[in-house]
């Protein structure tokens, strides 16, 4: 185990550097195992600090180190693991030094690396000192010149900004020369260089300029990167539209490389992408994959504005960036898709990650105020719930007065690095509210709870409303105050009809209710009947809402509330309860028919939207489920889902099969809202299908398998086959590998479907492929396909009772943490939540967590992660 406990890191203690760096030279001799960087850097000392010059580097081999080109004795500077350090150094100086580097050695992925046979950068967050002495922090912003130099077989050498030279150098090399002329933090450096194809295109901009578009990817690969071409056009055009934001360069490129730690790589100019977020065609690609691809390369893209041009001064305000422009890519994705279909899915994927992140003991604010590995801080809370918060900032002040804060904001703070309380001060100033309050939603971690209580009185046609409010004790945060809560609240009659109602003395149909403290009460007026309150619409606070209503309210919402966020969620609720009753031995029966017959409803209706509908059709996931039982048991959820599953598959039988039948792919794929919703239905209706595994399901399944014409009805087929299980998932298995093998991002497909298995040999099947030949465990995608699937998302084998899943995914973390720390840290979640669940199994997951914080030369990724799950008064760090 560590010896040393390593020293957090925190927001109070923040200083401004001693040194700034006005602009950097560098150049790079590019080999694969010795790499020479030489740094020429205009420094000079930040106001009245007298510090020593303490720049951060790490595994840096040292050459020389020179001011104003004099070099510099042993007694002049000091070099160790983690920094130079110049005693005596001038005011204002030239800081020459050289260094090497070995790419090809470094498995860990940031900094200068090698992936398949090319050199390419991650330097988010900490990733530039591992390539030269630098001040590794994001509020030193300093103009960059790249020269590379590198053999003629590395064809592509590119860099941050403009080209500005390049051409032939003796030996059969060759070099290039970049300039971005816009000051940036050290950890937008970007660095490519390999032989790639490239797709190219152009974009005039809302002033006439023409911006020269450049995708890079493997070779042969450039026919796969149209639709991210289509979507960065789109991109581009919307944010002019929307935010008056305009590219500001001449040359926009993105590359695509297969060993990648994250999704994307906003670099300015030069984004880096994982190739799972870049490339697709029908063939190889699902829809879920072309949505991934669209919005990730809008939000990568809209960086450019809210990261780049204006960055934080420190990572704690990581949210400035990262949940800012979450917000605008969903907002994107929302008029590409649909409002409410894209509004469902992202509410999904924030209770899936964050809310679970809120109820264990990783949980901590939008803000943090400290970390051992800031690398541990690229979390849902930061980026989703951040995105949730600038959605509540916008309802409380209006659209005018967002767009005049926003336009406010890259006037105040283009080409500088800011924080959160200068980005909410624009609003305020815009909109003339005191939002001193509202920043709480950025100091205090949690997930509210709402409760809604509703008084109707007939005689004076008058609804009242009582809201109450609590937050849970979180790590760090033992008492909670209360927050600025907008719920979007409507009325409708007892036949489903909207009901308008009086407030603040006019008649509206939808009203924002804004709880302002721990208790609220609104009466509403001109309530002709009793109503049916639809709260929280298009989930209009990352809250958990309870209320008084009756069942027979939430059916009545689920067959026609206006507002289809609501609509989904009635439903939601109602299979909620059903699921957690019969898991806790209490099994409504009479209601699960009931709600088997609401669902066929819903889906008989022609005027609905098919992506809606399939998204009607699905249960809430097994971890969801887990997060409103306590303790939770896997296995009674488990059994209980599939109870409901049978139900619905029994009783909807006739309208699952007509579904899948009539909307069988006829005419040419698109992956457009309209026919990814199509698709959308047809495989949910499968899927319900296939949870009652008679032997003519298992054949449709199997035909539906053989007949896709596309990846997304292939993995369909493969998903459903995976749920009835037998010879027939194994056929398709083998087939589908063959078919294949040689496309890496359709076998982490494969890998993924399998870590999926619900049989009782899911473990030993997902360990078994642990050797297979095409398992590579320092590729980041292929380790996520298999065990991360497994752990986060086969709950019912990973919490076997034996332990053997937590054992298996111990293994793993310690293996990858020898030479990936930042990927072994982000599998350690599935079991930072033992508190929650049943004790027998609760403490089998913390020996493992123990054993794996036993571990010799554990990282400080994964030894803050454990020892934060293991910290049993929930003192930890946040």
């Amino acid at each position: 185990m560590r010896t040393d406990t390593p020293q957090a890191i925190k927001l109070a203690d923040y200083r401004p550097p001693a040194f700034l760096i006005d602009e950097v030279h560098l150049t790079f001799d590019l080999q694969p195992n010795a790499t020479r960087v030489k740094a020429e850097l205009k420094v000079r000392r930040n106001g009245d600090h007298r510090e020593p010059l303490k720049f951060n580097g790490e595994r840096l081999k040292p050459i020389s180190v020179a001011i104003d080109g004099r070099a510099l004795g042993d007694g002049e500077h000091s070099i160790d693991a983690e920094f130079l350090t110049i005693p005596g150094a001038p005011d204002a100086f030239t800081l020459q030094t050289e260094v090497e580097i070995d790419p090809d050695a470094n498995k860990a992925l940031d900094g200068l690396y090698m992936s398949a046979g090319r050199f390419c950068t991650q330097c988010e967050a900490e990733g530039f000192r591992k390539i030269t002495w630098w001040p590794d922090r994001p509020d030193v912003l300093s103009r960059f010149t790249v020269r590379i130099e590198a053999d003629k077989a590395f064809h592509r050498l590119l860099a941050n900004g403009n080209l500005m030279d390049s051409g032939a150098l003796p030996g059969g090399r060759h070099y290039a020369v970049w300039n971005d002329p816009f000051p940036k933090p050290c950890y937008l450096f970007a660095l490519v260089a390999g032989e790639l194809d490239v797709l190219e295109d152009k974009l005039v901009t809302m002033t006439g300029r023409t911006v020269d578009l450049r995708i890079y990817v493997d070779p042969g690969m450039a026919p796969r990167a149209a639709y991210a071409m289509d979507a960065l056009k789109r991109a581009m055009k919307w944010d002019e539209d929307t935010f008056g934001l305009e590219y500001d360069l001449d040359l926009f490129m993105i590359v695509a490389v297969r060993d990648f730690n994250f999704g994307a790589m906003e670099n300015k100019g030069l984004n880096i992408f994982n190739s799972s977020l870049l490339l697709a065609d029908p063939e190889t690609a699902t829809d879920l994959d072309y949505e991934r691809i669209e919005s990730v390369v809008a939000h990568e893209y809209f960086h450019n504005w809210t990261g780049d041009r204006v960055t934080c001064r420190d990572w704690f305000q990581l949210c400035l960036k990262e949940g800012l422009t979450v917000f605008r890519d969903q907002s994107f994705s929302a008029d590409m898709r649909g409002h409410a279909v894209q509004r469902i899915k992202d509410v999904k994927a924030l209770r899936a990650r964050q809310f679970s992140e809120d109820q264990g003991p990783l949980s901590h604010p939008v803000r943090p105020n400290s970390y051992l590995k800031i690398d541990n801080f690229y979390t849902a809370t930061i980026y989703e719930k951040g995105a949730e918060v600038i959605r509540m900032l916008k309802t409380l002040i209006g659209d005018q007065a967002f767009r005049k804060g926003m336009d406010l904001y890259f006037e105040r703070w283009d080409g500088h690095a800011t924080t959160v309380e200068e980005f909410i001060r624009c609003f305020a100033d815009t909109s003339g509210q005191d939002l001193k309050a509202f920043f709480a939603w950025y100091e205090q971690a949690g997930t509210p709870a709402v409760e809604m209580r509703q008084t109707y009185d007939a005689g004076r046609r008058e609804l009242t409303l009582e809201f109450t409010q609590s937050t849970a004790p979180t790590p760090g945060q033992p008492t909670k105050q209360p927050l600025p809560i907008p719920v979007t609240v409507g009325l409708l009659d007892a036949e489903g009809r909207t009901q308008a109602f009086v407030r603040d003395g006019q008649a509206v149909d939808e009203t924002v209710v804004v709880l302002d403290g721990a208790k609220t009460k609104v009466t509403l007026s001109g309530v002709d009947e009793p109503p049916v309150v639809s709260a929280l619409r298009r989930f209009s606070a990352p809250v958990k809402l309870t209320s008084d209503a009756e069942a027979k309210d939430r059916y009545l919402l689920l067959a026609g509330d206006p507002d289809l966020f609501n609509r989904w969620e009635a439903g939601q609720e109602l299979a909620r309860e059903l699921i957690l009753a019969r898991a806790a031995d209490r099994a409504d029966e009479v209601g699960e028919e009931r709600y088997a017959e609401a669902v066929g409803r819903a889906l008989a209706d022609q005027a609905a939207d098919p992506a809606f509908k399939a998204l009607l059709l699905m249960l809430p996931s097994e971890p969801d489920l887990a997060l409103a039982m306590s303790p939770a048991d896997p296995a009674a959820i488990h059994e209980a889902r599939d109870a409901l599953r049978m139900r619905l598959s029994v009783h909807l039988t006739d309208e699952l099969r007509r579904l899948h039948n009539g909307l069988q792919e006829m005419g040419e794929f698109s992956p457009d809202a309209a026919g990814a919703g199509r698709r959308a239905l047809r495989n949910a209706a499968l899927d319900m299908l296939a949870a009652n595994p008679r032997a003519e399901i298992g054949e449709l399944a199997f035909g539906h398998y053989q007949a896709a014409a596309n990846m997304t009805d292939a993995m369909g087929g493969l998903s459903a086959l995976g749920s009835i299980g037998g010879e027939r998932f194994e056929t398709a298995l083998s087939d589908f590998y063959e078919r294949w093998k040689a496309e890496p991002l359709v076998v982490d497909k494969w890998f993924a479907i399998q870590a999926r298995d619900p049989s009782e040999g899911a473990l030993g099947r997902v360990m078994g492929l642990t050797a297979h030949p095409a398992f590579e465990s320092k590729n980041p995608n292929r380790l996520r396909a298999l065990v991360q699937t497994f752990a986060a998302f086969n709950p019912v084998r990973f919490h076997d009772p034996s332990g053997a899943g937590y054992r298996f995914l111990a293994d793993q973390i310690i293996a990858t943490d020898g030479f990936n720390p930042m990927t072994a840290a982000r599998l350690v979640e599935p079991l930072g939540g033992w508190r929650r669940y049943k004790p027998e199994l609760g403490q089998l997951m913390k020996a493992e967590l123990e054993r794996i914080l036993a571990h010799p030369g554990l990282s400080k990724n994964v030894f803050e992660l454990v020892t934060r799950s293991l910290d049993s008064d929930g003192a930890g760090s946040n």
